[in-house]
Order: structure tokens, then sequence, then C-alpha cells
């Protein structure tokens, strides 16, 4: 004891001397900059891997778009099984009803499309002559002269090269949307098929004191994105069924193909449903008037209010536990990184890496053991599916 107390009056006298000064980074400001620093190559390491990732879309895309879908569909493969279908029976029927689904809603909407076409060229004539009408003599009157220079503006970008550019912009965008849909439709049966041991296989690089709490996270994330895909489905069809209906009582065509796009419209929150709904204004505005186009976005916005305020909260609210402001936020991120695969992709992504963050910095207390799937489960890994 004695010989301590004689080190530290000498280890006090040096310092007074000069001695011994602590080192620049020892002091508040040394370890801001060690931290700042820190932080700074983490955000260089994300850039680089959120570069990395944009650079190959059409395989990044499938593989989540994939990991959604199968966290959906894979009550169903527990469901079969639980009723003593073989496991690989469970998931090719499970696989095979999703495209089923898929096929018979595209299918649906353009047998519809074609068999009123000769319909709705005729009555778009007589819509087209009654909307020039309506803007001549409207309160705000709009003179031939200047509907004739919007239409020659528009003749003469479709003649010019710019749009013979977006064209074949386009048709590479179709290109590259069927070859991400069959390598999608690949990814989600062997997802479905093998998911246990890709699991295993991904978890086997983590050090052994961290995969327990990996599983947790991922299983978690599991009933996050199953339970945001079930909830989205339900609002979405909701929205869809309202403007539909809308649409079949005032007798405006095409109300089952637009009621469809206002469906896919719903999978983008917030904003989705109603940006899809203007089609439906437009083409009421063309074939029935200004009347019944002021019906219909009537009731759009109070399918939009009736999700924001009822649906959402009651289906979704448990689920996300994202705030709305985030949500905003991972939606222009999302959209600016991707387009409209990033807005859908966005809020589901945000949610399964908050899930991780939670659970991985103990945010969320609850006890791995009760840690249960929607089935019942114990939580199956990343990769929402089957245990084969």
């Amino acid at each position: 004891m004695h010989q301590r107390i004689i080190r530290k009056d000498k280890r006090s006298a040096a310092e007074e001397d000069g001695v011994g000064t602590p080192p620049i980074w020892a002091d508040a400001l040394g370890r801001a900059g060690i931290r700042s620093a820190q932080t700074l190559l983490v955000i260089g390491l994300a850039a680089v891997l959120l570069w990395m990732v944009t650079r190959i879309p059409i395989v990044i895309i499938p593989v989540l778009i994939a990991l959604i879908l199968a966290s959906a569909i894979s009550p169903l493969v527990h469901l079969l099984a639980a009723h003593h279908w073989p496991q690989a029976l469970a998931v090719l029927a499970s696989f095979v009803a999703i495209l089923a689904v898929f096929g018979g809603v595209i299918a649906g909407v353009v047998v519809l499309i074609r068999a009123q076409s000769k319909e709705l060229a005729a009555r778009a004539d007589e819509g087209i002559e009654r909307l020039h009408d309506t803007l001549n003599n409207g309160p705000y009157p709009v003179s031939d002269n200047q509907l004739s220079a919007v239409r020659d503006a528009a003749a003469k970008f479709l003649s010019s090269s710019a749009f013979g550019t977006e064209a074949l912009t386009g048709l590479r965008v179709v290109g590259e949307i069927g070859v991400g849909g069959i390598l999608m439709a690949v990814i989600l049966f062997f997802m479905l098929k093998d998911g246990q041991k890709i699991r295993d296989f991904l978890f086997g690089f983590l050090p052994g004191q961290h995969r327990t709490k990996a599983y947790l996270a991922a299983g978690r994330a599991t009933v996050v994105l199953g339970g945001y895909v079930r909830g989205t489905s339900v609002i979405a069809l909701i929205d869809g069924l309202i403007v539909e209906v809308a649409l079949i009582i005032m007798q405006i065509p095409l109300a089952l193909p637009l009621g469809v796009f206002v469906f896919i419209g719903g999978f983008i929150p917030i904003i989705g449903a109603t940006v899809a709904g203007t089609l439906a204004v437009l083409v009421a505005l063309v074939f029935n008037g200004p009347v019944p186009a002021l019906v219909v976005l009537i009731v759009i916005i109070a399918a939009n209010q009736l999700e924001h305020h009822v649906l959402q909260p009651f289906l979704m609210g448990k689920v996300l536990s994202i705030h709305g402001l985030a949500i905003l936020l991972a939606l222009a991120a999302g959209t600016t990184l991707a387009g409209l695969i990033g807005a859908l992709l966005a809020v589901p992504v945000t949610a399964v890496g908050w899930t991780f963050i939670k659970t991985w910095t103990g945010r969320d207390n609850a006890d791995p053991s009760t840690a249960q799937d929607r089935m019942g489960r114990q939580p199956s890994g990343p990769v929402p599916v089957s245990e084969g």
C-alpha cells in the first residue's frame, strides 16, 4: 500500500513537471476525433457496398423480391406440411399457386383490354371531342391555337431522336424485367425448397457467439416481412375494390384493369394507390366527362384517407413500428437509387434492417426461446422458408 502511494506521488509530480502528459487522443476532443474517423470509415464502407449493389440490379432486385415473397408464402408451405403433405409437394404447390395468381391477373387484364379495344377507340374519339369543347368553353378557356401548339410539340417529340432513344431504353428495360422475373422465380423456388441449407451456410461464416442472435434476428425479420406483404396486400386489395366498384357504378370503361392498377400501386406506401388512381381519373375524364372524373377523384381521396387512418394502423401498426417520416425518407431514397422498384422495396428493406438493429443491439428484449413465427414454429433464419 505504501509503495502504491509513493508511485502515485511520483506520477503526480511527473505530470506537474510536464513529463508523462496524456497523449493527444486521450482527451475529449481526441476521443471525438477517433469516433468521427470510425464513423467516416463505416459510412465509406456502406457507400462502397451500396455502389456495388446498384451495379448489379438484375441480380439484387430479384433476390430481394424473392425473399419478400418467400416470407409471405412460407406459412402456406408450413400449413401444407402440417397436413402431411410431402415437403417437396408442399413447396411445388405453393410455388405454382403464386405464379398462377400473378399470371392469371396479368392475363385477365390483357384479355379485358383486348376485348374492349374497338369500343374504347370509338368512345375515345367522342371523349376527346367532348374534352376539347370543355376546354374551349370552360371557366378558363383554352384556345385552339394553344391546343394545336401542344399537339405539334407532342408530334415533334414522337418523331425526334430523343423519343427513339427513350423507346430503345424502354425495350431494354422490358427485356431486363423479363430476365429478372425468370431469375426471381428460380430464386424463389430454391428459397422455398432449400432455405434451411441456405440459412445455415450463410450463418456459418459468423463467429459462434453471434449465431444465436443472428438466427433470432432473421426469424423476427421473417415475421416482419411476411406480415408486411400480407398486410399490404389486404390494404391494396381494399383500395382496388373501392375504386373498381365506383368505376363500375359510373359505367367507366376498363373498371377491372384500373382496379388492378390501383391494387398494384397500393404496394408503394402512402402515395402508390393515389398516384395509380390518377389513371382512373384520366380515363373517366376522357370517356365520361369532368363530373364523373371529379367523383372518381373524391373516391380515391376517401380511400386514401381510409387507408392511412384506419387500415394502416390496424393491419400494419404492430408489424412495422416505423414512423411515417422514416417511411417517407426510405421511399425517397429507394426511388432515387432504383426508381419504381426502389420505391416498392424501400419500406420492407427498411423494416428488416430496423428489426436486425433492434435485435442485435438488445433493444428488443423478447426471450429468444419464445420468439416464434406466426405458425407457432421457431424462427427459421433469414431465408423465410420451410425446413427440408
